[in-house]
């Protein structure tokens, strides 16, 4: 009766995630500016993307966004010692 139901679809929602295109959207709503490019990292066994982007007073800030959730983990500015 269950053999089905730990089969397929609920293991294939686990593996969902955001797009990078959706990822940059997140971030450049809270930072806006230009995105100079997007790594997917992974943290503590967690999927991450790492937004860097410069901004129009030429700051470059970094938004980590969980990969599954679209949820903003931090907002960093980048220092040239970076």
């Amino acid at each position: 009766m269950y053999e089905n139901f730990y089969h397929g679809q609920p293991t294939q929602m686990y593996r969902q995630r955001l797009t990078k295109q959706q990822a940059q959207e997140i971030a450049l709503n809270r930072v806006p500016g230009k995105v100079l490019h997007v790594d997917l990292d992974l943290e503590n066994g967690v999927l991450v993307y790492e937004v860097y982007i410069l901004t129009a007073n030429n700051r470059i800030y970094e938004v980590e966004i969980l990969a599954k959730s679209g949820k903003i983990l931090k907002i960093e500015e980048e220092s040239d010692f970076d």
